[in-house]
């Protein structure tokens, strides 16, 4: 694995590439990696020549200074695993070197995405992820850009940037890659108990109900049904619990044939906040 920190090196080193018209596959992180991190790496392979992997914390997608600051750093480990999984190339840059003192102001035309669920809940947020990976994709030139769905609605929001900037570049939804009892991968996860961890499981119950039940029982009735899972547990507060349509993620009340659905999830655990969401159609 070759390892770079400037956007310059990278650069020269994938134009020897191009030329060989090899087929390149980036993966955006901003680390603390784990398995699942591993498994789009693994899956990039699948698709691409040369996979790129970057590691950068990100500042503009942060709404809490405090919560930038304590952000897990723990590059040995990543480097490691990076290595041991194949990666052909990491970048690694600097707060200065993707954001320059003379940055122009960023914004993106989200609509609704910037305001529902986790835009409305982190203010700003997808507009410094859209920030940062705009200039990923700009820098590496990927055919393709490899993302998990555990993000579902982060997914959505670079799909539209691709979508309103004309950008080639193909998105790829990797699964949510779970525990054996089905908890999503996470790196939040390490923050929680043994104890924790268990309760956490009853969030994936809770969509794996709907997602059983999705073509015998009314929206509301799968709502509430999944909320009272939830609430069985104990110690669980639910920030949102929703049923709605993949494409724009508005929530809907009825089940349309031929349209694809996603239920998302956000709940509380252990001062510990976690997300997830399941494909239903």
């Amino acid at each position: 694995m070759v390892t770079f920190k400037t956007k310059e090196a990278l650069q020269n080193y994938l134009h020897t590439h191009r030329q060989g018209n090899q087929k390149i596959a980036l993966v955006p992180t901003m680390g603390a990696l784990h398995d699942g991190h591993i498994s789009l790496i693994k899956e990039a392979q699948q698709l691409a020549d040369i996979v790129v992997c970057s590691i950068f914390v990100n500042p503009t997608q942060f709404n809490d200074p405090k919560d930038l600051e304590k952000y897990p750093r723990p590059i040995e480990s990543d480097v490691k695993l990076l290595s041991e999984a194949g990666c052909d190339i990491l970048f690694m840059p600097s707060v200065e070197e993707m954001y320059p003192a003379n940055e122009e102001p960023w914004h993106i035309d989200l609509g609704r995405l910037d305001s529902l669920w986790e835009g409305e809940k982190r203010p700003g947020h997808f507009q410094g992820v859209t920030q940062i990976v705009y200039k990923l994709f700009n820098l590496v030139e990927p055919d393709i850009a490899c993302f998990g769905q555990k993000d579902f609605q982060q997914v959505m929001v670079i799909q539209r940037l691709v979508d309103l900037k004309k950008l080639s570049v193909h998105i790829h939804i990797c699964p949510t890659i779970r525990s054996k009892d089905g908890l999503a991968l996470s790196s939040r996860n390490m923050r929680l108990s043994e104890a924790g961890k268990q309760k956490a499981l009853a969030i994936f119950r809770a969509l794996s109900y709907i997602k059983m039940h999705i073509a015998d029982e009314s929206i509301a009735k799968l709502k509430q049904e999944a909320l009272n899972i939830l609430e069985d547990e104990g110690e669980i507060t639910v920030e949102y619990l929703a049923i709605c349509t993949a494409r724009t993620l508005e929530e809907t009340n009825h089940i349309d044939a031929g349209e694809t659905y996603v239920a998302l999830a956000v709940a509380w655990i252990e001062g510990v906040r976690l997300i997830d969401n399941m494909i239903l159609t």
